[in-house]
């Protein structure tokens, strides 16, 4: 039997994904994870497919998809094929939401960059810093203030 079809323990999960047992839990009471099999002790024992599923939801979390989004989407997983058109759709409103965050992002390093950049050209000498009146970076000449907005 091949590593990868091998059931894995609730803490060999927790590992694997890189959250608490107490998580894994919480996510199978939430809805996120169907309940996983379980030994005759009643100890959880997740599948591969179990652990795929579990990286995709940590991929959710971690783009910032609410519980109840990820609930949404879990809750038509286990409803099987005929829900597939209605998960593309909200993962392409949750895509069309990250890429408007990503954007903003990358606004908000453009922005840190130039600071970064005017901080070290004043600090080498190379141009003559602005005076600010008591620390407020306002006074700041507008081509320089861009990078506050």
């Amino acid at each position: 039997m091949s590593k990868h079809s091998i059931a894995l323990t609730i803490g060999q999960v927790a590992e694997t994904i890189g959250v608490s047992t107490h998580t894994l839990r919480y996510y199978e009471q939430a809805g996120l994870i169907r309940p996983v099999g379980r030994t005759h002790a009643g100890h959880r024992l997740y599948s591969p497919a179990d652990l795929d599923w579990l990286r995709f939801v940590m991929r959710l979390k971690a783009t910032g998809m609410s519980i109840s989004g990820m609930q949404q989407i879990a809750a038509l997983r286990v409803q099987g094929r005929p829900t597939m058109r209605a998960r593309r759709d909200l993962l392409v409103v949750h895509r069309t939401e990250l890429l408007a965050r990503i954007a903003d992002l990358q606004s908000n390093l453009s922005a840190i960059d130039d600071k970064i950049a005017y901080y070290e050209a004043a600090t080498s000498g190379a141009i003559e810093p602005v005076p600010t009146r008591q620390g407020n970076e306002s006074s700041l000449p507008s081509h320089i203030d861009k990078d506050l907005q």
